[in-house]
């Protein structure tokens, strides 16, 4: 028996064709308000001391994951270890980048939080927050040493059309209304891994605190330091322009490593008495031996500098008590997540922290990232920190 089809029935399933594919429209419209490339453009590290833009697969999303379009980026002197010094070993076009913040394009069905179109905060370290280590409460090496640290490490980072984060409810925050998008990019790595040497120092009201090294790191390191109670703040650096940055920030005093020993020159501060914390935030290996001779017995060195090369790390034997002195060295990843990025934030938010006084350089439009990371490479015309805006609105509103 055949059935035949009239031409009324027919036009009903051409109807039905046309909405089918109208609802597969709008479902793509609904991811960010546009149809995502298959491939997208990314300003890689080649290999070893060569950089340079390509195309490649923009990142799939996994069930528990968010993909992300950057509104705003910034270079980090990190990257310049990682092309320049092989800091992390050889890479072929890994995307670079760890700073960043962005709108959410889409999120994988187990994401509870976020939705598409949630503009938001991402920290430079992106754990698993199931894993064990996490459990163990250093979220910071999941997976292994310094393996939270995923962005241009394990994975290709942010400098991309698109970027992807893990664990997206444990490793996103949404960006607080108001606030620019440069200052957001400054909650990815600057702010909580300065602040994470003020965290492994243990600084209590009233110390003597040195902070080696006023990159912005450094410079954070010296606004946490403050805003744990430290008496008096010593801070280190040869360059003039981080100079009222930093006695901003909190800094009492400040110590020009080219004029003289900087372990002299504090101990002669501090009436040959030195200090009760350290915070290493830049220079190279040789700093520890210095911050050994500064530190008191029963000091805590806190470090958080990212040494891109040499294979040791010496250690003054006498000033080190010949191993007994209690002059403890604590050196760390910043743990990331989401519950740190909100606090962080809050003290932007509501007045107790600025960190838009290290922005320097801001370019506006993506091809700028390659010129924003030679000025970090060169530490050209005065900069501190450099941020890309994506386009011309720069706060989140």
């Amino acid at each position: 028996m055949s059935t035949k089809i009239s031409s009324n029935e027919n036009l009903h399933f051409e109807n039905l064709w046309v909405i089918l594919i109208l609802i597969k429209t709008y479902s793509i419209v609904n991811l960010g308000g546009f149809k995502m490339a298959e491939q997208m453009k990314a300003f890689v590290m080649k290999r070893i001391g060569e950089v340079g833009w390509i195309t490649k697969d923009r990142p799939k999303c996994g069930p528990t994951d968010a993909i992300i379009k950057p509104l705003a980026l910034a270079p980090c002197t990190s990257d310049i270890h990682t092309v320049y010094e092989g800091g992390v070993g050889e890479r072929f076009d890994m995307v670079l980048g760890h700073e960043a913040c962005g709108e959410i394009v889409e999120v994988g069905e187990l994401v509870k939080d976020f939705k598409v179109g949630d503009r938001i905060l991402v920290a430079a370290i992106t754990p698993d927050w199931n894993s064990v280590e996490a459990q163990a409460g250093y979220p910071m090496h999941c997976g292994g040493m310094l393996a939270g640290w995923k962005f241009s490490n394990v994975k290709d980072g942010v400098f991309g059309e698109y970027f992807h984060v893990n664990d997206a409810d444990g490793n996103l925050a949404l960006i607080p209304k108001g606030m620019d998008y440069g200052t957001a990019c400054m909650l990815s790595d600057m702010v909580p891994t300065g602040f994470h040497s003020a965290e492994l120092a243990d600084i209590q009201f009233g110390d003597v605190v040195a902070v080696f090294g006023l990159g912005p790191v450094g410079l954070m390191g010296v606004a946490a330091a403050a805003l744990k109670g430290a008496g008096r703040i010593i801070a280190v650096d040869s360059r003039e322009q981080v100079v009222p940055i930093a006695k901003a920030y909190g800094a009492t005093d400040i110590v020009d490593f080219k004029k003289a020993p900087a372990d002299e020159q504090i101990m002669e501060l501090t009436d040959g008495k030195g200090v009760d914390r350290v915070l290493i935030a830049g220079g190279d290996q040789k700093v520890f031996a210095t911050a050994v001779k500064v530190l008191k017995p029963g000091g805590r060195i806190g470090n958080v500098n990212y040494l891109g090369s040499g294979e040791f790390i010496e250690i003054p034997r006498v000033e080190w008590g010949a191993g007994m002195g209690h002059k403890q060295i604590f050196g760390g990843l910043m743990p990331g997540g989401r519950l740190r990025l909100e606090k962080l934030a809050r003290l932007i938010e509501f007045g107790k922290l600025d960190p838009s006084l290290l922005i320097t350089h801001r370019f506006e439009g993506f091809e700028n990232v390659e010129k924003a990371l030679e000025l970090m490479r060169t530490k050209a015309d005065g900069v501190i920190k450099p941020v890309v805006y994506m386009t011309s609105q720069r706060i989140n509103e």
